[in-house]
């Protein structure tokens, strides 16, 4: 099974999907004229409540359901995996990603927000699907687009994050897996529960506490390995263009060192971590409250830059600094463990990454499950929702003791079947799309 969807991944992400995605990350930003460079409006906006406007949520409670959902494993487990596949240059191709992902963001954000719809109990529901129906009357991609983002919550959002968890806590407390997933499947369940306030709520508070607790312990990290810094930037850029050139001792370790790898693992991570491209953010950005689609979509924006720009970025270089103090440190370590690795260099570092780890893996449970649940309500109404939260609660538990490289390819290979419909939506729909209001 898994040598049939790897087989299957090496083609899609060997060229289509990079030069589809890229296609359309530079397509956006020359169309909507570097929208990236009001990252600096889009910040200040999210924490401006529009209170005038209708929707859900408000701006910032949106933007940290879709951080929710995107700030997960991938910013640790999918980094560490990307430097293991396709060495450290899979790092700069993953931040590419991200910083030209944020004008694809936008745009699907904005249209998101354009056609959405209010329904009967006064919330707000919209998302590709949405767009697609109304603005382009191809009700059978947006059934298509559905059928791909239900089965994305089984994997992107559940079934990566929960065999994360129990993978960490096996490795560095010994805890057994049927127990973590077990433990960790009630409390998500009592979380998604609530409904989207529910979640809102919950997101706003765990998402910016866990990036800065984060964070911090990544500089304090950078700060030991501060002589190394420099020379992991320089090896970055020139794993990601001459891999061939990569000094053995650092290149030994690694499973795949050429160009075509790092940017195929690359890529193919800084998706699955930011999700630009995919449309999931503009399930979450259509429910809330904004007086504009540009001024939600500005706001949307931002969380491909905090996600990719920002957390991947400082996650591969404490991992490349790592492994230029201590080259041993790629060797013997599975996919998850580059990052644990550099970790344990400081006090109580395996308690901190697992504590990390845990929190963004439960945060991206909780985002993702609303994903789910507009794509149900969009083919079946309100009344699959209940059904849809009782198979999320279980493929948690399922997900928690799967194979973990089974796991990721079929991660990859949904993403993939999952973007495309998206990506037909933005370039037929491009011209209602329109730089932002500043």
């Amino acid at each position: 099974m898994i040598e049939y969807v790897k087989t299957i991944n090496n083609f899609l992400w060997g060229i289509p999907m990079p030069l589809l995605l890229f296609g359309t990350h530079i397509y956006f930003t020359v169309h909507l004229r570097g929208v990236q460079r009001h990252i600096g409006k889009a910040v200040k906006l999210s924490v401006i409540p529009d209170n005038s406007a209708e929707g859900d949520l408000s701006g910032f409670a949106s933007l940290t359901a879709t951080l929710a959902a995107t700030l997960g494993t991938g910013n640790i487990v999918g980094i560490s995996t990307a430097v293991a596949l396709g060495g450290p240059g899979a790092i700069f191709w993953c931040w590419l990603t991200g910083i030209l992902g944020m004008a694809t963001t936008y745009a699907e954000c904005f249209l998101g927000v354009l056609y959405r719809r209010k329904t009967s109990d006064g919330t707000y529901l919209g998302g590709p699907m949405y767009a697609l129906e109304y603005g382009l009357n191809k009700k059978w991609l947006a059934v298509l687009f559905c059928i791909f983002t239900l089965i994305a919550s089984y994997g992107v959002g559940c079934s990566t994050q929960a065999r994360a968890v129990t993978e960490t806590a096996k490795t560095l407390w010994n805890l057994p897996e049927y127990a973590v997933g077990m433990v960790i499947a009630i409390i998500v369940g009592l979380v998604i529960v609530g409904g989207v306030k529910s979640i809102g709520n919950i997101c706003s508070k765990l998402v910016p506490a866990m990036g800065i607790f984060y964070i911090l312990g990544c500089i304090l990290i950078l700060l030991i390995n501060l002589r190394y810094l420099l020379p992991a930037i320089g090896l970055i850029f020139q794993s990601a263009f001459l891999p061939s050139k990569l000094p053995a001792a650092v290149a030994g370790g690694f499973i795949g060192s050429t160009l075509r790898s790092a940017a195929r693992y690359g890529i193919a991570r800084g998706l699955f971590t930011n999700e630009a491209g995919l449309g999931s953010a503009a399930v979450a950005a259509a429910g809330a409250k904004t007086s504009h689609p540009s001024r939600q979509a500005l706001i949307s924006m931002s969380a491909t830059f905090w996600d990719t720009v920002v957390m991947c970025a400082i996650t591969g270089l404490v991992i490349v600094t790592n492994l230029l103090k201590d080259p041993s440190s790629a060797k013997g370590y599975s996919f998850a463990e580059l990052t644990t690795a550099a970790f344990q260099t400081i006090p109580l570092g395996n308690l901190f990454l697992g504590l990390s780890l845990i929190a963004f893996a439960v945060a991206t449970l909780i985002g993702w499950s609303y994903f789910g649940e507009k794509a149900v309500e969009y083919l079946f109404g309100k009344s699959g929702i209940g059904t849809y939260r009782i198979c999320y609660i279980v493929m948690i538990f399922v997900g928690s003791i799967m194979s973990l490289e089974l796991v990721w390819e079929m991660t990859d290979l949904v993403n993939a079947f999952m973007a495309i419909p998206n990506l037909i939506c933005l370039f037929l729909l491009r011209k209602q799309i329109t730089k932002p209001k500043i």
